[in-house]
């Protein structure tokens, strides 16, 4: 059904998880297995308190995390939504994950709800540098400030750019298709039904089930996501 409903729909809109970023490799963070929460407490490490009260351990994990996106790249399903949005097949993407693939990619319309690693700014002034500032050691801005990468620590509040615009996209969508995403995280996990009771149909694709499941027109599992989306990429 999906090919069919992508074909037809005037304003589809994709969501995507961490199940997006693991198809490079990447760790997820909450995986049963090897989530990367299993081994380190969020409350101490990835918060405002962390940073303000252990800066040191906040920006040790940080630079592992950041080297760690570093060494990996968007794969073809990034580079397909990336040519589909170019071509008018998908309007935007809506994004729980980070890393920034979607836009090294080539995609131009996107919501990432948690930030990104691929910036830091400082906690004082603002300004904004790149990631890489991490990488060679650099944590201080030249005001004197702490430099922190530009994500939504445990504890803040999800960027209000990036949530307006995916509460516009999610109403306005005919088609809303979840790639990847437990959906257990909110506020992001209620977009999804946003769309549906604005009147979208909902596809959610996810190797496990998730809770939203009952509210979905189809349900895929057991596909990886780079394949789905190359099969439908070459579907006439």
């Amino acid at each position: 059904m999906l090919k069919e409903w992508l074909r037809d729909a005037s304003y589809p809109v994709v969501f995507t998880g961490a199940g997006m970023s693991t198809e490079s490799g990447l760790p997820d963070f909450r995986s049963a297995n090897q989530g990367l929460w299993q081994k380190k407490d969020p409350s101490k490490i990835a918060s405002t308190d962390a940073l303000n009260n252990n800066v040191h351990e906040f920006i040790a994990f940080y630079r592992e995390r950041v080297l760690g996106v570093k060494e990996y790249h968007p794969h073809n399903g990034h580079l397909i939504l990336a040519d589909w949005e170019k071509r008018g097949i998908i309007q935007s993407i809506i994004t729980q994950n980070v890393d920034g693939f979607h836009q090294l990619a080539g995609s131009k319309r996107v919501a990432e709800l948690h930030g990104t690693l691929q910036k830091l700014h400082c906690q004082s002034c603002g300004k904004v540098y790149d990631s890489k500032e991490y990488i060679k050691k650099e944590y201080h801005c030249s005001c004197g400030g702490i430099l922190r990468p530009s994500i939504v620590l445990f504890g803040e509040t999800l960027p209000e750019d990036a949530f307006q615009l995916a509460l516009e996209e999610a109403e306005r969508a005919d088609l809303f298709i979840v790639l990847g995403s437990s959906l257990s995280v909110t506020p992001a996990n209620q977009f999804p039904l946003i769309a549906k009771e604005s009147g979208a149909k909902l596809v959610i694709v996810n190797q496990e089930k998730t809770a939203l499941d009952y509210a979905a027109d189809e349900v895929i599992r057991d596909r990886k996501i780079g394949k789905l989306l190359e099969e439908l990429d070459g579907a006439p």
